[in-house]
């Protein structure tokens, strides 16, 4: 069968219109160690900044309705259907558009990040159920991928990192060339730009979207930190110096931004992987986060000049980072069709 890129299809850049932004709801307490109330107030104060900037969609479990609903307010949708937890980005559908203005999916194949829990049915099985609920286009992908260990730049570059996407838990048997590409054959990409190792503490294995996040075609933002004794030290500068070595698809030599890591924070004696990559681009908006660090007004301030069309709003973090993601791994943004 042909795939999405033989056809036309490709992932978009995130800072295009969006019809939506799509989440669920931290369903999983042990997820949560042991705050999950905390991450339900999170993610709720998060559904109702973003809602501020477009309609937002938060689906859950059909015995949570009533919950989700009083503790997101009147202007964020309610969809039930079931839930395993909270990472939409990585379980949900990858939407690619094509030239002629449609919106379609990839369902990519999901095994809770290399086999982190066992219980992965309902996370398995949501990207497509979402996909049917929209009447969409549903590209079946023969690769265990979540979303948040790609980034696109919409005009075909992809990042990823060595540490996750050839890391045998996900796809055993298959070598760097092989999934290269299958993710040009799902997401129309031409380029993948390789990135080595993410953060210490990053329960999923080492996602982009911890280290890195597209700003615009050719900009990239990238955590760095100035200790030479840091833990991420080694690998924040490999990344940073392939960064700057590398050329996008369009030929380009990226500008790379370079904002600088929260400061060490530790849930039950594990570092957590806190990030201000890890946020949420909006309509007109950019909902950032925070960690009560004295590195957050500086982060806000590159971010702000980074996105200067757009709003930025810097929400606290921590009751979700303790969950193993952030505010990008928590929302996805469904395309708007372009206008006929």
């Amino acid at each position: 069968m042909p795939t999405p890129a033989a056809d036309g299809w490709h992932l978009p850049g995130e800072w295009e219109h969006h019809s939506r932004c799509w989440m669920a709801w931290p369903s999983r307490p042990d997820t949560w160690a042991g705050e999950i109330e905390a991450a339900h107030l999170a993610a709720a104060e998060l559904a109702r900044t973003i809602a501020g900037f477009e309609p937002v969609t938060v689906v859950c479990n059909p015995e949570d309705v009533v919950e989700v609903s009083v503790a997101c307010g009147a202007k964020v949708k309610v969809l039930p259907m079931a839930v395993g937890d909270g990472w939409l980005r990585d379980c949900g559908p990858g939407f690619v558009v094509d030239r002629q203005g449609g919106v379609a999916g990839v369902h990519w194949r999901f095994n809770a990040w290399g086999g982190l829990y066992p219980d992965y049915e309902a996370d398995r099985r949501l990207g497509r159920l979402i996909l049917d609920h929209l009447g969409m286009v549903c590209h079946e992908a023969p690769l265990v991928l979540e979303g948040g260990a790609i980034l696109a730049d919409g005009e075909g570059t992809l990042l990823a990192t060595e540490q996750c996407l050839l890391n045998p838990n996900r796809n055993p048997g298959m070598n760097r060339a092989q999934i290269e590409r299958l993710l040009m054959d799902y997401t129309g990409a031409t380029k993948v730009i390789w990135l080595g190792e993410g953060c210490q503490g990053d329960q999923t294995g080492g996602h982009v979207d911890q280290i890195a996040c597209f700003v615009r075609p050719g900009v990239v933002l990238a955590l760095n930190t100035d200790d030479p004794g840091d833990a991420n030290f080694k690998a924040f500068h490999d990344n940073l110096d392939r960064l700057t070595k590398a050329r996008d698809a369009a030929g380009r030599s990226l500008e790379v931004i370079r904002v600088h890591q929260p400061g060490r924070r530790d849930c039950k004696g594990v570092r957590l992987a806190l990030s201000y990559t890890n946020l949420c681009i909006a309509n007109g908006g950019v909902v950032m986060p925070g960690f009560d660090d004295s590195w957050d007004t500086e982060a806000f301030k590159l971010v702000r000049r980074a996105f200067p069309d757009r709003e930025v709003i810097q929400v606290p973090a921590f009751d979700i980072v303790r969950g193993g993601g952030g505010f990008h791994s928590l929302t996805l943004q469904q395309p708007a069709p372009a206008a006929g």
